[in-house]
C-alpha cells in the first residue's frame, strides 16, 4: 500500500492558513541558513508539536520505555487546562499535532477532549494507539472528536506472533477495535480518522507482511505502514528482532568496528549522521508534565529544554538551551546520545 491517500493529503491541505504558510516558510528558511552558517538561527515558531497524554502502558513491549516501565521522569497524565494553555498560545501558528510520545494515549481519560479541542482550532491532529481501548463508544466518541489520523499498532497477524513484541496484548481485542472504528466511521459518514495499521517488522514476523495487508483490506482499514525496528540493547542477540529482510532494517551487519559508527555486536546503523536535524527547527516534544525535549529520540526527556511549569513555549523555544542544543546539532550529532540511533523516516512503503 502507499503512504498517499487523496482523501488524508487532501484534509491536510485544507488545515493550510497563510498565517501557518507564511510561519513553515520562515521556519525553512531559518533552519537552511542556519544549515549554511553553522550557526543556529530560528525563526517562527513549530510547524509540529507532538504532545504525552501519559507515559502509563498497558502493555510491555521489549524495546519501549513505558513496557519496560524503564523511565526515570515520573509517569502521569497530561492535564486539559495545561494543553489547552498551550495549544492557545501555538494554535495559529501550528499546523500538525501528534498525540503521542510514550504510553498509550487512551489510557488518559482527557484524551478525547483534548483532541476535540485542538480540532475545533482547525489543527491536523494524529494519534497512535495499541487499540485495546478502542471500545464501540470509544471508537464514536473518536469519529465525534475530530481527530484526523489514527495510527494502531499491529506487529502480528495471529496471536502467537503478536504478542512475542506486544507482551501482555490480546490480538483480538485490536482487531475488534479496528472494526469499531471502520464500522462508526461508515455510520456517522466521516471522512475522518484515516486509519493506518503501523507494522512494526522484526524477525518473527516479517513472514506476515502480505497476511496483515490482506487484514487490512478485509477490515477497510485505510492503509498500512511498516516500519523499521529500533534496537536499544546489543548486549544481548540483536538477531532476536533484527529481520532478515534488509529493506526493513535499519542495521547492517558490518565487520567495522570503529566506535563512531558501530551500534553494537556485529551491527551498525544503515543511515549517515548528518550534521543538522530539521526536527530541532520545527517539531518539538511536550511530555504530560510540561517538560519540552528537543525531539522523540529523547525518550526519558533527559536533554530538558525548558519546563512549561516556568515559562511559556514562546519564550522556551528561543532561549538559551534550545540555542545551544540546535548549535551542538550542527557541530556534529555524533556527540549527542540521542542521536546515535536515530534514523529520520523509518517508514518504508511498497
Amino acid at each position: 500500500m502507499s503512504q498517499f491517500n487523496w482523501n488524508d493529503t487532501r484534509n491536510l491541505i485544507s488545515k493550510l492558513t497563510f498565517r501557518r504558510i507564511g510561519n513553515a516558510l520562515k521556519v525553512l528558511a531559518s533552519y537552511y541558513l542556519s544549515r549554511w552558517t553553522k550557526s543556529p538561527i530560528q525563526w517562527g515558531y513549530p510547524i509540529s508539536v507532538s504532545f504525552e497524554p501519559t507515559t502509563s502502558c498497558n502493555l510491555r513491549c521489549p524495546e519501549c520505555p513505558s513496557g519496560l516501565r524503564a523511565f526515570t521522569r515520573p509517569t502521569g497524565m497530561l492535564q486539559n487546562n495545561f494543553f489547552k494553555e498551550t495549544i492557545d498560545q501555538l494554535h495559529r501558528e501550528l499546523f500538525y499535532l501528534v498525540f503521542y510520545f510514550q504510553g498509550e494515549p487512551y489510557l488518559n481519560p482527557d484524551f478525547l477532549e483534548m483532541a476535540t479541542y485542538a480540532s475545533q482550532k482547525k489543527i491536523y491532529t494524529a494519534t497512535s494507539t495499541n487499540a485495546h481501548y478502542l471500545t464501540d463508544e470509544n471508537a464514536r466518541k473518536t469519529i465525534e472528536s475530530g481527530l484526523d489520523r489514527l495510527i494502531i499498532s499491529i506487529d502480528g497477524t495471529t496471536q502467537s506472533v503478536y504478542e512475542k513484541y506486544r507482551v501482555g496484548g490480546n490480538l483480538n481485542k485490536v482487531i475488534e477495535g479496528a472494526k469499531n472504528m471502520v464500522a462508526w466511521k461508515k455510520k456517522l459518514k466521516s471522512k475522518t480518522p484515516f486509519i493506518v495499521f503501523q507494522f512494526l517488522v522484526v524477525k518473527h514476523n516479517e513472514h506476515q507482511i502480505e497476511e496483515v495487508k490482506n487484514l487490512a483490506k478485509e477490515i477497510g482499514v485505510d492503509d498500512v505502514w511498516f516500519k523499521t525496528a529500533q534496537v536499544y540493547d546489543f548486549e544481548n542477540d540483536p538477531n532476536q528482532l533484527i529481520p532478515t529482510i534488509d529493506k526493513y532494517s535499519r542495521y547492517k551487519k558490518t565487520n567495522n568496528a570503529r566506535p563512531d559508527d558501530t551500534v553494537g555486536r556485529g551491527y551498525e546503523f544503515k543511515g549517515k549522521l548528518t550534521n543538522h536535524c530539521w526536527r530541532l527547527w520545527h517539531d518539538p516534544v511536550i511530555t504530560w508534565d510540561g517538560l519540552v525535549a528537543p525531539c522523540c529520540f529523547d525518550k526519558d526527556a533527559q536533554h530538558q529544554l525548558g519546563s512549561l511549569s516556568q515559562k511559556s513555549f514562546k519564550e522556551i523555544w528561543n532561549n538559551g538551551s534550545y540555542t545551544k542544543f540546535r548549535k551542538t546539532i550542527l557541530q556534529g550529532r555524533k556527540n549527542i546520545d540521542i542521536c546515535s540511533n536515530c534514523s529520520e523516516g523509518t517508514k518504508v512503503w511498497n
